[in-house]
């Protein structure tokens, strides 16, 4: 018994206008019920809506440390704390998780840019041998929205009682604040919100909360600062940053001034424009 020939396959070839893309039959929002406008509005309403809220917080902490009493005297001790300890050869950890761990180490970054000498502590990686990055010469900041986060709890016992102790939280007051709790001289940055995130957008993710906890991150590295360097702090600013858009043009400049040459400064693309953009 013969066994069956194999079967031919057939080359097929096409062009590229056979290979386009067929485009879909365009769906009547009417016939559906949907109005286009209307759907573009609501969109636009609820963007819109949610950098209202967040600006309404950042105005809300405003004038709490313009009128507070005890916002303004945490801000002062804070600033007192952290400038004594980089004239002692200390510096500022900042610990938190989650979302608030990108806060802390947003301000790190800030502080290492302006010559403060800052560290980030991982939470969980400190009861596993980080804890040696204390020193009874640093201070320790803990960003926690609810001022209760357990993994921050945890490190409290093992943190040397010379080390001063701040929380930049959503409490307003430092006895609403846990993690202040079981020190003395504790001290508290508050940075509340004006309503619950779940009570403004719907969920409880972190985004009034945090952008609140940035300004106020912000707001600190930028008073020690002025504290440390007073009319330098711009001059320090740039020596630190000897790379990317920042240092370049400034290392032209300079240069260019000691040969005496004239010159026009074109003012270079964002370091953040990716270079495949072409628009």
């Amino acid at each position: 018994m013969e066994s069956p020939r194999p079967v031919k396959r057939r080359r097929v070839s096409a062009t590229i206008e056979d290979l386009k893309l067929v485009t879909p039959p365009t769906v009547d929002d009417e016939q559906h019920g949907v109005n286009d406008t209307d759907a573009t509005d609501n969109l636009l309403d609820r963007a819109t809506h949610i950098l209202a809220t967040e600006a309404a917080a950042l105005a809300n902490v405003t004038n709490l440390y313009r009128t507070d009493a005890t916002a303004r005297r945490g801000l002062k001790h804070a600033v007192q704390a952290i400038t004594t300890a980089q004239a002692t050869g200390g510096k500022v950890i900042v610990t938190g998780v989650g979302k608030s761990g990108y806060i802390a180490q947003k301000l790190v970054a800030t502080c290492k840019s302006l010559s403060i000498r800052a560290s980030f502590l991982h939470a969980c990686e400190a009861l596993h041998g980080d804890l040696g990055d204390i020193t009874e010469k640093d201070v320790l900041l803990f960003v926690s929205f609810s001022g209760k986060t357990a993994e921050l709890l945890s490190l409290l016992p093992h943190v040397p009682d010379a080390v001063r102790v701040m929380a930049l939280s959503g409490s307003t007051r430092p006895e609403d604040c846990q993690l202040l709790e079981v020190r003395e001289n504790a001290v508290l940055l508050p940075a509340p919100i004006p309503e619950r995130e779940e009570d403004s957008f719907g969920v409880a993710a972190p985004t009034t909360s945090t952008t609140v906890a940035l300004a106020v991150a912000d707001m600190l590295a930028l008073t020690v600062a002025d504290q440390l360097h007073s009319s330098r702090t711009k001059e320090v600013f740039k020596r630190n940053h000897p790379g990317g858009a920042i240092g370049m043009s400034h290392r032209e400049i300079e240069r260019l001034k000691k040969d005496g040459e004239d010159f026009t400064v074109i003012e270079l693309p964002s370091p953040s424009i990716s270079g495949s953009d072409t628009g």
